[in-house]
């Protein structure tokens, strides 16, 4: 057998167990690894055939482990079957200078078949880890009050639910403060069978916010939460301070410790009508590092954006692919602007990554993902419910998405009409349900006539957005 031939079969063997064996003779035992590679690919694809949610199974342990175990053993077996192959081939045969090159050809290709499942362990102990260090090991949801139980299910992951609601802050925890500060509050609603989401935003700076009837802050602030002026004149009584206040204040709940997102969650569902499922705090310059891990997030600056404490930064008019922190600053600077011009660049970043963080993307920069993500997230989602939350994710990236944006001429955040904020947000989650196009009339109050036509009337009364309306032009 030529050198060129031991080299052929070697790359067969890699592909084929049992090729390399059958050639030089060994009938029994090339049958044998021929027959074993067949069963476990039969095996590997009936458990896709009879898992319908892949993607969620392989968020839990047991799944991770099995895996890990199977692709170190895996790994070691290939590697066996390289070097075995290399020797019933008899390269001893061979002139030595062909020996050198088949003997060091079949050295690199042991390597290299064992590199696959390497990254495969490597990336299941990374997500491992990562889902661990995130998620709430321990925990089951709780049933919806008032969802409809009658079409609930024994085996309904939802408990009865027919949305999920979960509030996503972003937020500027430091180590010398107490609580966090959270200077952007979105509550994503989403529809458990279409993925149809709606994302509702309310404004950091939203004055005489008031705390569900009952509650220990309700009971503390009868009147809405109000404190005195700071010396600088500044207000610490806004929306944004619940989460910092209440963990500052833990008399108000008995004693208890760490009440922020709790009471935060309460505030902000009373406030829109909802039940606020679960939260996810996203640390804001975390987020910058998870951007630099996708390798930056494509955006087109309407005008240029100043920040700084000196005003010695700038993200300058245009589009391109941002960086972390250029991101971060055209999402959050408020440098000859305001919060709510500010709300619709976050939302703009938001839209931009759903678009662009595609399955390739995440899978090649993977291990840099789950760094930045280990350091981005806080949140009380039960480590269980990812197995149901992925898939729903995943739908929401290709379903329809709205915005609504309470600020003004909307609404006043001085003296916010609640039953208005309600209204609104009922009807913009009933017409995505509904898979029509949203429309939410902004006010019942008599307005001056005008000679334009309906439809644009209807725009203009129009709250509901999609998530990208109003980004990307010049």
């Amino acid at each position: 057998m030529s050198a060129a031939a031991v080299l052929g079969w070697l790359v067969l063997a890699a592909l084929a167990p049992g090729a390399a064996h059958l050639r030089a003779g060994w009938r029994k035992t090339g049958l044998i690894l021929l027959g074993c590679y067949a069963a476990g690919l039969l095996a590997l694809l009936a458990v896709r055939l009879s898992t319908d949610n892949l993607l969620g199974d392989l968020t839990q342990d047991s799944w991770l482990t099995g895996i890990t175990a199977g692709a170190v053993v895996l790994g070691v077996a290939w590697f066996a079957l390289i070097v075995h192959s290399f020797i019933v081939l008899r390269p001893g045969s061979l002139p030595q200078a062909g020996q050198v090159l088949v003997g060091t050809f079949a050295g690199l290709l042991a390597v290299v078949v064992v590199l696959p499942f390497g990254m495969v362990t490597s990336y299941v102990w990374t997500s491992r880890e990562t889902l661990n260090n995130i998620f709430v090991n321990e925990g089951t949801p709780d049933p919806d009050p008032q969802a409809e139980q009658t079409t609930a299910r024994p085996e309904d992951p939802w408990a009865g639910r027919t949305r999920v609601n979960i509030l996503l802050i972003g937020g500027d925890a430091d180590d010398n403060r107490i609580g966090v500060r959270t200077d952007s509050m979105n509550v994503a609603t989403v529809d458990v069978k279409t993925g149809n989401t709606v994302l509702v935003s309310l404004p950091r700076n939203l004055e005489n916010v008031r705390f569900r009837p009952g509650t220990p802050m309700a009971q503390h602030f009868p009147n809405g939460f109000r404190l005195p002026p700071d010396p600088g004149g500044g207000r610490s009584d806004l929306l944004n301070s619940v989460w910092e206040y209440a963990d500052a204040h833990p008399e108000i709940f008995g004693g208890k410790q760490h009440q922020g997102p709790k009471v935060l969650m309460d505030t902000i569902g009373y406030t829109l009508g909802l039940k606020v499922d679960w939260y996810a705090l996203v640390n804001m310059w975390g987020f910058a590092r998870l951007i630099d891990a996708i390798g930056g997030v494509t955006l087109t600056v309407e005008q240029d954006v100043v920040f700084g404490r000196y005003n010695e930064g700038l993200v300058k008019a245009g589009t391109r692919k941002l960086k972390g922190a250029d991101a971060m600053w055209y999402a959050r600077s408020r440098t000859y602007s305001d919060d709510f011009t500010r709300m619709r660049r976050q939302r703009c970043v938001i839209g931009a990554l759903l678009d662009q963080a595609d399955p390739a993307t995440v899978l090649t920069r993977f291990n840099r993902i789950a760094g930045a993500t280990k350091e981005l997230i806080r949140t009380d989602i039960p480590r269980p419910m990812l197995k149901h939350l992925v898939p729903l994710a995943l739908q929401v990236k290709n379903a329809k998405v709205t915005s609504i944006q309470f600020v003004p001429p909307l609404i006043s955040t001085v003296s916010p009409d609640w039953a208005k904020i309600r209204a609104i947000t009922d009807k913009a989650i009933r017409d995505s349900a509904g898979g029509r196009p949203t429309a939410a009339t902004a006010s019942p109050e008599s307005t001056p006539k005008s000679t334009k036509s309906p439809s644009a009337k209807k725009k203009e009364s129009d709250p509901t957005k999609t998530l990208t309306e109003g980004c990307g032009s010049l």
